[in-house]
């Protein structure tokens, strides 16, 4: 069986585990996480202006900056909560101050002010994200595990994609106090959806706060064969994809000079991601995770080699057409890579879920935090330097990969 028998708490809430209600509401914890992260792009003008700054100061770019530092941060003391206090107790919590960030950044009379509430806001998102990894794998084991995590997973993923263009829409109709506004209401609805979960950590899983567990916690997460191997392919890919994120705009308003088409562009690629965590969900199970992967990875090398090669021999300028084409197969490919080794990585931690998913994901997001800029910072106009960062990225995650699984056996 790869479904692993609830506590006797559970038999009180209406979604059990497995159904779709389930894990609809775990990714919707994911979503509202991600959502915070992005979304106030589009609002950095308005924000600006709306702050006496000239039109030009860059410093409103310190409003991720502080967002993900607080997520980053706040990643491990959610997982040792999760085990201590159970996972439901730290969703409500991380929402609420996700909330009070969010309420708090809209209110702000400074930049400074804006920039500790968005600190806080990032804070609270670490909850649900951390809670919800967590509560998958106590809930699940072997490829079921896989298939419900990547689904929670891929939803993180694919929200940074969209976020954007929501928030866009949000300023068509509205001011960027509204943009907040959205995501505070948003994370309020996920706090009243998690009354429906049922708490899947048992009494008697519960591991106390004392230095001396957390020290034990932290040092099964890290002994344990293959962790280590997998959080360094894990981190390679988030580096990379993080890059992405962050310098597409550029490409295609400097390289193509079609600044215009970046929201269809956006959306367009969100939905080829989409269709990855489908297509995930539909074959983990049936072809196994480690199988899986290796055909991903197949996949994956032979998409960068060819945007690499095709970026070369075009002077970093293919034509538009075709850079839409291979980006999105690496991306699909990422995709496919990023949840399932997540997954991968979490099986043999089922006695320190929270610990395990708040320590892969503190780690792989401040290092992939810091890939990612160095990547950026390479940017020439062209689509080389990040064709360049998928290659090495991807070679990295692929041999970190094959020799965890070694170790793993």
């Amino acid at each position: 069986m790869t479904v692993v028998q609830p506590p006797p708490t559970a038999g009180r809430a209406k979604l059990t585990l497995g159904s779709k209600g389930f894990i609809a509401v775990l990714s919707m914890c994911m979503a509202v996480t991600a959502l915070g992260i992005d979304t106030i792009l589009p609002a950095y003008d308005d924000i600006r202006e709306s702050l006496d700054l000239d039109p030009e100061a860059t410093e409103v770019t310190g409003l991720v900056t502080f967002y993900f530092m607080g997520n980053s941060l706040g990643l491990l003391p959610a997982g040792l909560l999760s085990d201590r206090f159970g996972r439901k107790a730290v969703m409500w919590g991380g929402l609420a101050l996700y909330i009070a960030g969010a309420i708090g950044s809209v209110l702000a009379p400074s930049l400074g002010v804006m920039f500790v509430f968005r600190f806080i806001w990032g804070l609270g998102g670490a909850g649900p994200r951390v809670a919800s990894l967590a509560m998958i794998r106590d809930g699940f084991s072997g490829e079921q595990m896989a298939r419900q995590m990547s689904l929670a997973m891929a939803v993180f993923l694919l929200v940074p994609a969209v976020g954007p263009a929501l928030s866009a829409g949000v300023l068509a109709i509205s001011s960027w106090e509204w943009v907040f506004w959205m995501c505070a209401i948003a994370a309020g609805v996920v706090a009243t959806l998690v009354t429906r979960l049922p708490e899947t950590l048992a009494d008697e899983s519960r591991r106390p706060l004392a230095a001396r567990s957390v020290g034990r916690s932290l040092r099964t997460v890290f002994a344990t064969p293959g962790t280590a191997w997998y959080l360094l392919s894990l981190t390679a890919l988030f580096g990379v994809f993080m890059s992405y994120l962050a310098t597409s705009e550029l490409i295609i308003d400097q390289t193509y000079d079609l600044q215009s088409w970046f929201p269809l562009f956006f959306g367009g690629i969100a939905l080829v991601m989409l269709g990855a965590m489908l297509v995930n969900s539909r074959f983990v199970e049936r072809l196994g995770l480690s199988r899986l992967l290796g055909m991903a990875f197949v996949a994956s090398i032979v998409s960068i080699v060819a945007l690499l090669v095709t970026s070369l021999a075009t002077g970093g300028e293919p034509p538009f057409w075709l850079f839409v084409v291979l980006i999105s197969a690496v991306l699909f490919c990422q995709q496919m890579l990023i949840p399932n080794i997540n997954a991968a990585a979490m099986r043999p931690l089922a006695e320190v879920a929270g610990t395990g998913a708040a320590v892969l994901g503190m780690v792989s997001g401040a290092l992939g935090a810091v890939i990612g800029e160095l990547i950026n910072r390479q940017f020439d106009g062209t689509i080389t330097p990040l064709s360049i960062g998928f290659v090495v990225s991807g070679a990295i995650a692929f041999a970190a990969w094959r020799r965890a699984e070694q170790v793993v056996g």
